[in-house]
């Protein structure tokens, strides 16, 4: 099959073992990032097959239906920027796995990297350093402070481990039904939403962006949060309703962030208000860029394309395809 990885901003997936199940296969990697429309379908227009990387591009109805040749979509975990509807449409398999009993160790350890940085005031002493100003002010101990973790699944649970092992008190808050499980297992919940944001040192986000979750952390529970506390986000930044994060900043409340998503992706503007924020450590959505994280989620999306070459797709999200 003729088939296009898009998005590899570094060309890395060659470099990785996995790369080999690809072998026998026309593979074509794109490193720069094509969004509109015409364009995207131009290039795309010859391949029968796309890897996808993340949520890097948007595959919409309106490129599917200008793609006749194309026959499957692989690629990992949600999909909300493919167009499933308009896939099954245009006879297009949409292969994903969705149900991997693993946490993205890379967004955990990322996540945690960046509660550390923005404690420590690691990249402003950096920058003052190098401008030879020595010390630029006073950062805060781990030990002892509350880290929130927003969502109980497999991320959320494992940047709480790290919180313990640095001596942080760790509470939930989630769905009920994520809230009744939490409780099941021994962790402690907030009694409140309000008490949630209002107690916590540290809020960390950890859902999926799903209509039902887009703009869930409202302006409300941003002025909740205490002067000294910071929001991390390595989620989605839909979570927030655009311009929200910005705005409470500039209140106070929250007094910092620190932040891998934004809103548009990926961030281009040198004067990114966000991304220059005194109070904001960011990151170019790099939580779950690490060789070895690519390998696991590659892998699995080249046993996709593997699998449907061979007549016996896999990970299937519109099976009706086939027999259509």
């Amino acid at each position: 099959m003729k088939i296009a990885i898009l998005d590899d901003y570094f060309d890395t997936l060659r470099g990785l073992p996995c790369f080999d199940k690809l072998n026998g296969h026309d593979v074509t990697v794109f490193t720069d990032h094509v969004q509109e429309t015409r364009a995207l379908a131009e290039r795309l227009a010859p391949f029968d097959a796309l890897v996808l990387f993340r949520e890097r591009t948007r595959i919409t109805g309106d490129l599917l239906d200008r793609l006749p040749n194309l026959m499957l979509i692989s690629q990992r975990s949600g999909y909300p920027h493919v167009d499933v509807p308009a896939c099954t449409r245009n006879r297009v398999l949409l292969c994903s796995n969705t149900q991997s009993d693993l946490p993205s160790v890379a967004a955990a350890e990322h996540t945690f990297a960046l509660i550390l940085a923005s404690a420590r005031q690691i990249p402003q002493q950096m920058a003052s350093l190098r401008a030879g100003t020595w010390q630029m002010g006073v950062g805060k101990t781990l030990r002892g402070r509350v880290l929130g973790i927003y969502g109980y699944g497999r991320i959320g649970r494992a940047v709480a481990a790290y919180a313990r092992a640095f001596g942080m008190k760790v509470v939930f808050w989630a769905s009920e039904t994520s809230r009744e499980r939490a409780r099941a297992d021994g962790e402690s919940v907030a009694e409140t939403r309000e008490a949630f944001f209002s107690t916590t040192d540290v809020v960390s986000l950890h859902l999926r962006l799903v209509p039902a979750t887009r703009g869930i952390v409202t302006a409300e529970d941003l002025a909740a949060m205490k002067p000294g506390a910071v929001l991390v986000n390595t989620s989605r930044a839909g979570l927030f309703a655009p311009g929200a994060l910005l705005a409470a900043l500039e209140t106070g409340r929250p007094g910092g962030a620190a932040i891998d998503v934004f809103d548009q992706e990926p961030v281009t503007d040198p004067a990114d208000p966000l991304v220059h924020h005194p109070n904001v450590v960011a990151t170019p959505h790099i939580g779950f860029v690490t060789e070895d994280e690519f390998e696991l989620q590659f892998s699995e999306i080249f046993d996709q394309i593997v699998a449907f070459a061979a007549g016996e797709p896999i990970n299937m999200i519109n099976p009706e395809v086939l027999g259509a």
